[in-house]
């Protein structure tokens, strides 16, 4: 029992140690297994692509009246394509599969509860939708650090970390999660 709380130790310290965290509720799953190289490298630029996406359509002003250089043809334009990303949004959140889940994450890994064993050591991917108004979930390679049963039979927490992402990816991933937890904090103000 020492040696699992050592090793959950060590994981909070690596994910999360001196790292932005922020907790959310999102469906989310891990997949256990190898991933060949060429899958890996795709899910590596797909992820840097979603977060660059997120990144451009969360950062861009919501209010009309704070760009006062943006011509009505661009604000119809934006305006079609929210319409559109919701109406996606809308037709594929029915397909989501993946279960909801309390998450902790850093851009170094994450922190969740999962309703399957897996040994410290296991190779795989991490699979979240990373936005509500988002289906397309973000797909990261991880490695669960540590493993420690859970409340319901045969359900563990895992500290799974992030693998291979590169300093662009990492440091994207890090750009949005600084925005969720500014958002974060910006609610608890107004709730406050």
């Amino acid at each position: 029992m020492t040696t699992v709380l050592a090793a959950i130790e060590r994981a909070n310290e690596q994910l999360f140690g001196d790292a932005l965290a922020c907790e959310e509720v999102h469906p989310a799953v891990f997949l256990p297994g190898p991933v060949e190289a060429t899958r890996l490298r795709a899910h590596l630029l797909q992820a840097e692509a979603l977060l660059r996406a997120l990144a451009v359509v969360e950062d861009s002003p919501r209010n009309e009246e704070s760009d006062p250089h943006i011509d009505a043809a661009f604000r119809r334009l934006e305006a079609k394509v929210d319409l559109l990303t919701a109406l996606v949004a809308g037709f594929a959140a029915g397909q989501s599969t993946d279960p909801l889940r309390r998450l902790r994450w850093s851009a170094r890994g994450v922190r969740m509860s999962h309703d399957a064993a897996f040994a410290p050591g296991t190779p795989g991917l991490f699979r979240v939708q990373a936005a509500e108004w988002l289906p397309s979930p973000l797909v990261l390679p991880a490695t669960v650090l540590a493993a420690e049963a859970g409340v319901e039979p045969g359900s563990q927490s895992l500290w799974l970390r992030f693998e291979g992402l590169g300093p662009v990816l990492e440091a994207a991933l890090e750009r949005h999660l600084f925005r969720v937890h500014r958002r974060a904090v910006a609610e608890s103000r107004r709730a406050g």
